[in-house]
C-alpha cells in the first residue's frame, strides 16, 4: 500500500492561515474521496499561540465555506519536521526564512511557498493583520487547487 503524502502547512501563529490551508487540505481530499493519499497537518514558526484554538474570524470563514473547522490547537513547527513531512509549505517569505533558519536550509527540496502553486511569487496576507479573511481564503483555494493537480 502505497504511503500517504504527508504535508505541513506553515505560517506565524497557526492560528488563522496555515490551519485554514490545513482544514481545506482535508476537505478537498475527503471530497476527491482521497482523504488516504494525504497526512495534512499545520504548525507556527512562532511560540506566541501555542496551545490556542483557530481564530475566530478564520473559523467563521472555513464554516461559512461549508468547512468544518476542526478543533485545532496551534503547535510550533519542530526541527523533527523536516525528516517526518514531504512537503513542507509556507504562507509567506519570513515564513520560509524561519522554516529554512529552523531546517539548516533545505537539502531536500520539501520547503515551499503557498502561492507557488497557484504560479505565483506572492505571499498569502496574514488575515490577522489586514482582517481580509475573504481574499486568504481565495489565495489559499487557488494554491490548493494547484497542489490538488500536482498531487
Amino acid at each position: 500500500m502505497k504511503q500517504p503524502t504527508r504535508i505541513l502547512f506553515v505560517c506565524h501563529g497557526n492560528i488563522c492561515r496555515s490551519v485554514m490551508a490545513e482544514m481545506m487540505m482535508k476537505d478537498m481530499a475527503a471530497k476527491a474521496r482521497r482523504e488516504s493519499d494525504f497526512y495534512i497537518d499545520s504548525a507556527a514558526t512562532s511560540t506566541e499561540e501555542i496551545g490556542s484554538p483557530i481564530y475566530p474570524p478564520a473559523r467563521r470563514k472555513l464554516r461559512e465555506k461549508g468547512i468544518d473547522p476542526g478543533d485545532h490547537r496551534a503547535r510550533q513547527v519542530r526541527r523533527s519536521d523536516y525528516d517526518a513531512f514531504d512537503m513542507i509549505i509556507g504562507m509567506d517569505g519570513a515564513n520560509i526564512r524561519n522554516l529554512c533558519r529552523l531546517f539548516n536550509g533545505d537539502p531536500d527540496g520539501k520547503v515551499f511557498r503557498m502561492m507557488s502553486f497557484a504560479s505565483s511569487d506572492r505571499d498569502i496576507s496574514d488575515p490577522w493583520y489586514t482582517d481580509d479573511f475573504e481574499s486568504t481564503y481565495r489565495d489559499l483555494r487557488e494554491s490548493l487547487d494547484g497542489l490538488m493537480k500536482r498531487l
